[in-house]
């Protein structure tokens, strides 16, 4: 995996029937070192547009205000909410601007449009479509359980115990990766969050 370099993390994405399902477990860690048990990697960017990452998160918080403030003037120019892809695009730009001195990010952006839609982003800004996705040290882990058990227009349900699994998967064998799960769940009605503590999830 490219960016071996990176701080360690797992995060997944997978689309249900009506939406997209973001998780991410809470470690921070530098080689061996833990440097922090509970930072959220999943962030909200409209209703109806979350996205999650694995890699250095503080460029990952840059990068989110900078895409939500370009979404929200989107928003009042167009009279429109702006679709996942839109928000994939603001994100793929930024990155490639800043590709000599990049973002060290690996990104999941994953919504709601007239289907869900979810998008991953390498820290060079490429954007890959596909209908579930996993990025970080645990990817290969989450990859696993996920290309075994997905199947197209799950319930939320379903996807949710999918997702939870894949990272448990990962945290399993992944050192850079535990210590609890934050899940966003994006979908037609709204957007709804959730932290897992790891004894119970």
């Amino acid at each position: 995996m490219a960016f071996e370099f990176m701080p360690g993390a797992t995060v997944v994405g997978i689309s249900y029937n009506n939406g997209v399902i973001l998780a991410a477990e809470k470690r921070v860690s530098f080689g061996n070192f833990v440097v922090n048990k509970s930072i959220k990697k999943t962030f909200p960017i409209t209703d109806h547009v979350g996205a999650a990452c694995a890699g250095m998160v503080a460029d990952m918080q840059v990068l989110v205000r900078q895409v939500e403030a370009l979404a929200k003037i989107r928003k009042l120019e167009t009279r429109r909410e702006v679709p996942p892809n839109s928000v994939a695009k603001l994100m793929s730009v930024i990155m490639f601007e800043r590709r000599y001195f990049p973002l060290l990010t690996q990104v999941i952006v994953g919504g709601i449009n007239h289907k869900p839609e979810i998008y991953t982003l390498d820290p060079l800004g490429s954007v890959l479509p596909d209908d579930y996705a996993a990025v970080g040290t645990g990817a290969e882990m989450a990859l696993g359980v996920m290309d075994a058990e997905f199947k197209p227009s799950m319930t939320e349900e379903k996807a949710k115990e999918l997702a939870i699994r894949a990272i448990k998967s990962a945290i399993q064998r992944d050192s850079s990766s535990g210590d609890g799960i934050d899940v966003l769940i994006m979908s037609k009605t709204g957007r709804k969050e959730e932290s897992i503590a790891m004894h119970t999830a």
